[in-house]
């Protein structure tokens, strides 16, 4: 499950933030969890495109929990550096890249991202499984190209945590392909038609 990419699925990211940046906006702490994050390269896309679209004064109110069941134990140590291979780097818009990006001092080919980015990222193993979540009153939860692993049951019962984990009004949101089942119509609005983003009812 650690197949993923730097900027990837962007259009749905921002729409998301869009929406989510009104319910946010007079808040003091902003709590994200980024479920099954593999390497880090969805949560500190979300950051940075965060960053961009609310500003550094609020964007120092928030946290996003970046977590993954890490069987190999690699995904922390990666994700607490901030480092990456250049070459990974190159969907990134030039721009952008060179606001939140500087090459590693010590290792060539490789880039860190800046410690404003860095410091709201938190890396947390965790098994989605469990059906626990990491923490209660969380804002919006991202959950990307992970719930197809699963079989229907275990995903209702992730559908069922996320939303128990999400204070009133909180946001959702899951790639494009995974569908929400009717049994969950009751706890989440869908917020737009051409993207899975929900809010918690």
């Amino acid at each position: 499950m650690a197949f993923t990419f730097f900027f990837r699925d962007t259009q749905t990211l921002r729409l998301a933030i869009e929406h989510f940046h009104p319910y946010i906006q007079s808040r003091s702490k902003i709590t994200i969890w980024s479920a099954g994050c593999a390497m880090g390269q969805e949560p500190y896309t979300f950051a940075i495109l965060l960053r961009e679209m609310i500003g550094p004064h609020l964007y120092r109110n928030v946290k996003i929990y970046a977590t993954d069941i890490d069987q190999y134990n690699q995904y922390g140590k990666i994700i607490t550096e901030g480092k990456y291979p250049a070459k990974d780097l190159e969907r990134i818009p030039e721009d952008i890249f060179t606001r939140y990006f500087s090459p590693h001092p010590d290792e060539p080919g490789y880039c860190l991202i800046s410690e404003e980015i860095r410091h709201a990222v938190e890396f947390k193993k965790h098994d989605l499984l469990t059906f626990e979540a990491i923490r209660s009153g969380i804002h919006l939860i991202i959950c990307k190209n992970v719930l197809l692993h699963f079989t229907a049951e275990e995903r209702l019962k992730v559908w069922q945590m996320f939303w128990d984990a999400l204070e009133d009004g909180g946001f959702m949101l899951h790639e494009h392909t995974q569908k929400l089942p009717g049994e969950m119509n009751e706890r989440f609005d869908p917020i737009v038609m051409n993207a899975q983003i929900f809010r918690k009812k």
